[in-house]
């Protein structure tokens, strides 16, 4: 009330309280005197909404364009989605430049046929009114991660940085570089040993298969460099498609 019912001055009085900025990680003595988190001795843990999923992609690869406001734009989408639509003469093209890099809130949406990376993570349809979105686990969420062109756009995007920061001398220092953007914390030693593996066992594949290193290489409407060594490139963007695949990767904690 004194703020003068301002909203944003409460959401900011909210995000920068003690209680909200708790971590969801429980002990078990929480586990036994509070199951329920009725005192809010820990943060919830739930998984990002589809429109974040996307924007945190882009944003850790530096992809994200944060303009504000404007008509609405249409990232990747399969050939052939919108066949059976009502609408025969209707068809999809994806924007090309800055509108590709848009945030998911700009997504062009149609009702009964939504973006397939939005419907995998149970975004609404909007056919009418969702007062709370429910949340779903299944296989077809982690393979939009890993496959949709939008990922393997942001993953080759922050490989390629990583790739060619001069200030990053070995394998190991790249990962822990990478392993922070994504998840704002230092690797652990397991985790930084078997990104390690991954990295070395795709090397050695793309090294044997260089015309699946440039397929990779090349999918989205960013080019990287012609002058790039693209099978070194390639095992990179694998390391980063893991991260950004992670369940702490999509999961507010």
């Amino acid at each position: 009330m004194e703020s003068g019912w301002n909203v944003k001055h409460m959401v900011n009085l909210i995000v920068n309280s003690k209680a909200y900025r708790l971590s969801s990680l429980e002990n078990e003595r929480l586990r036994v005197r509070d199951p329920e988190n009725r005192l809010i001795a820990r943060q919830s843990r739930f998984r990002l909404e589809a429109e974040f999923i996307r924007d945190n992609a882009l944003a850790v690869s530096g992809l994200l364009v944060k303009k504000i406001g404007g008509p609405s734009v249409k990232p990747y989408q399969p050939g052939g989605y919108w066949e059976n639509l009502n609408f025969p003469r209707r068809t999809y093209k994806a924007d090309s430049g800055s509108d590709q890099y848009r945030r998911g809130i700009y997504t062009h949406w149609q009702r009964q046929f939504l973006h397939p990376a939005l419907l995998a993570f149970d975004a609404p349809s909007r056919e009418e009114c969702t007062a709370n979105r429910p949340r779903s686990n299944t296989p077809l969420a982690a393979l939009v991660l890993l496959n949709d062109p939008t990922q393997i756009e942001a993953a080759r995007a922050m490989a390629q940085k990583t790739f060619t920061n001069p200030t990053l001398k070995d394998d190991e220092s790249k990962i822990r570089s990478m392993f922070l953007r994504v998840l704002s914390r230092p690797a652990l030693g397991s985790e930084l040993e078997g990104l390690k593996q991954l990295l070395e066992k795709h090397r050695e594949e793309f090294s044997k298969d260089p015309k699946s290193a440039n397929e990779l290489v090349s999918i989205g409407q960013d080019p990287a460099p012609e002058n790039i060594d693209q099978p070194e490139l390639a095992p990179w963007i694998s390391v980063a498609r893991v991260l950004l695949n992670l369940h702490e990767t999509i999961t507010r904690n």
